[in-house]
């Protein structure tokens, strides 16, 4: 099910998230607005497509605290911050942690949506990338053993009469492994194969 991309806007002020509000509808954009980063985190999750536009200083959880809870629960929404005291410390602890910008206030309207234009394009092709290596993580889960060591040793660079040499078998029977392998994996050359032997180690720690 396709997912919406939504701003998710955090704000304790009120005039100013009736007045984000009404700008963000108003260039088209779909959002919604919470008075606290604790309200916030309850609807979000890691279905969540979008971005997140949180004002830094808050009462209780902060701007910069609600960036390191985001990344704990591995959520993967970019976070853009709004302050309207901004000083270089700040600036570098929000984009130590992560933060996908940091803008102070009073905020230029165009520059606030082309941020979050780019942050939501940012998350969907995140979000895509994940989907194919998902894809091709199960598609290597049915891969036998053998089919297996013959990617990872093609991955590794050796040749069909190495591979042979290196698990005992004939180098007929490496290219019928390999064809197996690969129709599986739906790799149409070794480039593709290589790329696929890379997700080798997470597929073992999946």
């Amino acid at each position: 099910m396709k997912i919406d991309p939504t701003i998710y806007l955090i704000d304790d002020d009120a005039a100013i998230r009736d007045a984000l509000m009404l700008l963000l509808n108003l260039r088209g954009m779909t959002a919604e607005a919470f008075s606290s980063a604790e309200f916030a985190l309850v609807k979000l999750n890691r279905e969540s497509r979008g971005c997140v536009l949180t004002d830094l200083r808050m009462p209780g959880m902060s701007g910069l605290e609600l960036l390191a809870e985001v990344n704990s629960r591995e959520i993967s929404l970019p976070v853009v911050l709004l302050t309207a005291h901004g000083d270089v410390a700040t600036t570098r602890a929000a984009l130590r942690g992560g933060a996908f910008d940091f803008l102070e206030k009073p905020i230029d309207e165009d520059i606030l949506v082309d941020v979050l234009t780019h942050a939501i394009s940012e998350d969907a092709r995140g979000h895509q990338q994940r989907l194919q290596t998902e894809t091709r993580l199960a598609r290597i889960n049915t891969l036998t053993q053998r089919e297996r060591q013959v990617l990872a040793l093609l991955g590794r660079g050796l040749q069909n009469r190495e591979i042979a040499i290196e698990l005992s078998i004939s180098p007929r029977t490496v290219e019928v492994y390999k064809a197996r392998m690969m129709e599986k994996l739906d790799c149409s050359s070794i480039a593709d194969v290589v790329k696929m032997s890379l997700l080798l180690d997470s597929s073992d720690r999946s």
